[in-house]
């Protein structure tokens, strides 16, 4: 467990003093954020206070469903990122031979950007409760459980493209087909109950449906946590299968590349 600590530490500090030494990329993300942040408020400005989801306003709806969303996917990028420029450098395989296992490393070099999306998210929400005025009523420990269950079923996702580069080299396209998915099944935009049944019941199936939905309740509505332990359930129960499956089999895809010495194929 300390080498682990010790390892992450290495990592976090040489990922720090490289984002140190890039600010501009820094400044550019923020310009982002408030551009869309822009967009999505007078958005919601154009379609009106009639329409108010869950019982929500329509903008602070779409900054939580946005947020969670963008951070989902990054965090995945985060992972799929990790592996082909380990792959397109040539050091995937050397990386391979370490004493560190091959599903530890994978997992620790993807951590900075995972963290650094997290933070991401936070500075998202802020500054569309600050900026733009988005009108929360947040229960704050409803409102962390329900973060710590999301990061545990983002890693489950983010492992599980890493594990499709590997194996297929195809991880781009699978996580673009995962994102165009999560985006319109999730509630992300507007509400899953406004689809046919068919697929709202298919998005019921979709753990980030839960996670949208239970920060919405933590963030927005400022429920408790017994009063949201249905939908707290679903997310522990998603992350205790999800989780485990997801570097179970990513052991499994570089053991067989490996052996079959397709490490650095891309």
């Amino acid at each position: 467990m300390r080498s682990t600590v010790d390892k992450l530490r290495a990592i976090l500090r040489r990922d720090l003093l490289t984002a140190i030494r890039h600010r501009s990329g820094f400044a550019m993300t923020l310009i982002g954020v408030f551009m869309e942040l822009a967009a999505f408020y007078f958005l919601s400005r154009a379609i009106g206070p009639g329409f108010r989801p869950g019982g929500v306003e329509y903008f602070p709806f779409l900054l939580v469903g946005t947020g969670v969303y963008t951070f989902f996917v990054m965090s995945a990028q985060a992972f799929l990122s990790s592996v082909q420029e380990a792959q397109q450098t040539g050091t995937m395989e050397v990386l391979m031979t370490t004493s560190t296992e091959p599903a530890e490393l994978v997992v620790l070099s993807s951590i900075s950007a995972f963290a650094g999306n997290l933070v991401s998210l936070g500075v998202y929400l802020l500054a569309g409760v600050a900026v733009f005025r988005a009108s929360i009523h947040v229960d704050v420990l409803s409102c962390f459980v329900v973060l710590i269950l999301s990061i545990v079923i983002a890693l489950a996702l983010g492992i599980v493209v890493a594990t499709m580069q590997i194996t297929l080299q195809k991880g781009s396209a699978v996580l673009w087909l995962l994102s165009s998915g999560l985006w319109f099944l999730s509630g992300a935009m507007f509400p899953s109950e406004s689809l046919p049944r068919p697929l709202e019941l298919l998005a019921h199936l979709v753990p980030l449906t839960y996670a949208i939905e239970g920060m919405r309740m933590a963030l927005l509505q400022g429920r408790s946590v017994v009063a949201m332990a249905p939908t707290l359930a679903i997310l522990a129960a998603f992350g205790a299968v999800l989780l485990p499956l997801a570097m179970g089999g990513l052991s499994l895809s570089l053991r067989r590349a490996r052996r079959r010495g397709t490490l650095s194929f891309y």
